[in-house]
């Protein structure tokens, strides 16, 4: 099922949300590919795993690249020697090419792979200049007063 959103008002009065409204269009317009299979999970309030069924794949066979909020993970299967006759081949082993658009300040912190599963870990760090501070407040002949943020949103 595809559904088209009409983005126009969006870029007639947003000013700086051209990268929103980009990856938008590129939902619209992509078909999403279905293989590999993978889950994205959050596993603390700023950290996030995405787990992908590559079963077949060695390390080697496997590249994860990360360029401007674009994270690429690639599956090269190396060319078999021999041709195999297979009388039901169920277990996908094409390569693939799959893309996740990372929000911005969102770092890839490790990756491994365990029993056929290959697990990437992120985490969002906020940059010292977009944590939230505490403001003192002077008045005329009265103690100052703090004001407080709790969370960055």
């Amino acid at each position: 099922m595809n559904i088209m959103f009409d983005l126009t008002p969006l870029y007639r009065t947003g000013v700086g949300f051209d990268r929103l409204a980009k990856m938008l269009d590129e939902v619209n317009t992509v078909d999403t590919p279905t293989y590999p299979p993978y889950n994205i999970e959050r596993t603390g309030e700023d950290t996030y795993r995405i787990t992908m069924a590559v079963a077949g794949f060695t390390p080697d066979e496997l590249a994860i690249e990360v360029k401007s909020n674009s994270l690429t993970v690639t599956g090269q299967k190396e060319g078999r020697a021999e041709q195999v006759n297979f009388l039901h081949q169920g277990i996908a082993a094409r390569n693939f090419d799959r893309r996740f658009q990372l929000a911005d300040h969102v770092e890839v912190t490790g990756a491994d792979i365990e029993n056929g599963l290959l697990h990437i870990d992120l985490k969002r760090e906020l940059p010292e200049a977009m944590k939230p501070r505490t403001i003192e407040i002077k008045g005329a002949g009265k103690k100052a007063r703090l004001i407080e943020d709790k969370k960055a949103a």
